[in-house]
């Protein structure tokens, strides 16, 4: 089990990433165009820079959902390798069972 703590914190950057999603989305556009001014463009990195640091998606950690798990997530269940092993084991993932040859 993850501790709390670290659980919490990627709940909190989830959060500020979808609150400041269409800002960013906004400033990222205007330094990427092509009529903007020299001074728009620097304004607007600027601005970019003043957002929280915890606002970036890329700052996020995929977690499995039942244990918290930060490593060995598998993104097409959402759970990491052991709790997703023991839901194999339960017969709780439809098409999904251990190799046997």
């Amino acid at each position: 089990m993850a501790k709390t703590s670290m659980v919490n914190r990627d709940l909190k950057r989830a959060k500020l990433s979808k609150k400041y999603a269409a800002k960013r989305e906004a400033l990222k556009k205007t330094i990427s165009s092509q009529s903007a001014s020299y001074e728009e463009k620097m304004e607007a990195v600027t601005k970019l820079q003043k957002l929280p640091r915890d606002s970036s998606p890329s700052r996020e950690r995929n977690r499995c959902a039942l244990s918290g798990r930060s490593r060995g997530v598998y993104s097409k269940f959402g759970l990491g390798r052991n709790m997703l092993r023991k839901a194999t084991m339960n017969g709780d993932v439809p098409g999904l069972r251990k190799a046997s040859w």
